[in-house]
């Protein structure tokens, strides 16, 4: 795993948090577009990073009103889930387990999506940045929950492998303002990718699962 990258991208989390919390917690519209125009007018293009990065979908818009003291809604939430949850686009083949050994690599990756990064390779998925996932790897992220024993402790049924499926394409779709990425909705990860991920938790075989 890259540690300077990741090193790189949590200042930029940190960031990013910093600006939403300008823009947050139900503010006035004209202070957040101020704070917008200021990002927008400081960012500077380069490579694949475009100014567009900077724009909020809806879901994204929400979180950011409701973030810190000013929890979200339950009726808002449960309506923000349901709408990223029928926009999953799971496999025409109706399969969710790929390859495994793949799919370590893509956790183990945070190349992808970064100016300097080229944007015709795949993006990696950086998954060790968050969680832990197997006992050989001795560095890892806790920002998110352990991923270790995934499969064998929820069992490694076809629903299971659908939810897992689901959760690392959206995971908004399950629990509204995670902060885990929109892999398979942000175009982050391919649909092989995300199947040789949840190969990764789910197969009885992986080292996830030892």
């Amino acid at each position: 795993m890259n540690r300077t990258k990741i090193a790189a991208l949590a200042a930029v989390a940190a960031v990013a948090a910093g600006c939403a919390g300008m823009m947050g917690g139900g503010g006035n519209d004209e202070v957040r577009a101020r704070a917008l125009a200021t990002m927008k007018a400081s960012f500077k293009e380069q490579g694949q990073a475009k100014l567009d990065r900077l724009d909020q979908d809806e879901v994204q818009r929400l979180c950011t009103e409701y973030r810190g003291d000013n929890v979200i809604p339950r009726d808002v939430a449960a309506r923000m889930e349901q709408a990223q949850l029928a926009a999953i686009k799971y496999p025409a083949d109706a399969k969710y387990l790929g390859d495994w050994k793949a799919g370590e690599r893509i956790a183990q990756s945070g190349v992808g999506k970064q100016y300097s990064d080229d944007p015709a390779l795949p993006s990696g998925g950086n998954c060790y940045a968050c969680h832990q996932l197997t006992k050989a790897e001795v560095s890892f992220g806790t920002i998110g929950p352990s991923l270790y024993n995934f499969g064998k402790v929820r069992g490694f049924t076809p629903e299971m492998q659908k939810y897992a499926y689901g959760k690392v394409y959206n995971s908004e779709a399950f629990s509204a303002c995670s902060t885990m990425p929109r892999f398979g909705h942000s175009d982050i990860l391919t649909e092989k990718q995300i199947k040789d991920v949840v190969a990764l938790l789910m197969d009885p075989d992986s080292p996830v699962n030892k």
